[in-house]
């Protein structure tokens, strides 16, 4: 069994989903410490003056340190329709925008999610539908697994029966390789190579949020994913 790890981020980049498609398990580290203004919360799209940020307003003060599943919402602040405006103004004019958006409205003004990481959740297995990918997603919290960093990893894998771990390049900055192989698992770096699809405006832009593909190629978006050249 092949399992990839990764953060439950917002709307992520095609990277991440070619990640996902390599595996047979998808890990959600949701037990881990929340990063400020990564891409847990925000991510970028395109627009006439080039790539902006969607960000989801979360409460940070007085909860330093706390765990990526309980990381709230500011629902204060009207970000939900300022989201939905912005994506209106920029992709109306994209192929595919009627059928995306309106899945994305339904889940932006659902009440069945109530923090971030359970937005993030609705929005990864709606783009999996869209892409056609059907891939087990597992919360690491449901798995009861101590540990951390690299060990962390690896007992997730153990847990869950793995032989194998697909990792991003920037992995290899920080893990301890030799873990791995102590623990009878073969590490791999998958090697993504960005294609280049049909964008609204001039000019290309690289390492978006997967929301400008699906606007743009719609169902065609997974060919277009899988047209990478590299490997795992």
């Amino acid at each position: 069994m092949i399992v990839g790890i990764h953060q439950p981020n917002f709307l992520p980049w095609l990277g991440y989903f070619y990640k996902i498609a390599q595996c047979d398990v998808f890990v959600l580290l949701d037990n881990v410490q929340y990063t400020k203004n990564s891409f847990i919360n925000r991510n970028r799209i395109k627009t006439p003056r080039g790539a902006d940020w969607l960000t989801v307003p979360v409460i940070i003060k007085g909860r330093f340190g706390q765990l990526i599943r309980d990381v709230e919402v500011n629902g204060t602040v009207d970000w939900r329709k300022k989201h939905l405006r912005t994506l209106e103004i920029n992709y109306r004019k994209a192929k595919y925008f009627e059928p995306i958006f309106e899945g994305l409205m339904a889940i932006y003004l659902a009440n069945d999610w109530e923090n971030l990481c359970e937005l993030n959740i609705r929005l990864l297995n709606w783009t999996l539908s869209i892409l056609g990918l059907k891939k087990q997603l597992v919360l690491a919290s449901s798995l009861h697994v101590d540990g951390e960093s690299t060990q962390l990893l690896i007992d997730i894998i153990k847990k869950l029966g793995g032989h194998e771990y697909i990792s991003g390049f920037g992995g290899a900055h920080y893990q301890e390789e030799e873990l791995f192989e102590k623990a009878g698992i073969m590490l791999t770096y998958y090697d993504f190579k960005h294609p280049v699809y049909p964008q609204l405006w001039t000019g290309f832009i690289h390492n978006l949020s997967i929301i400008d593909l699906l606007f743009n190629c719609g169902s065609e978006s997974l060919g277009v994913l899988l047209e990478n050249k590299g490997g795992h």
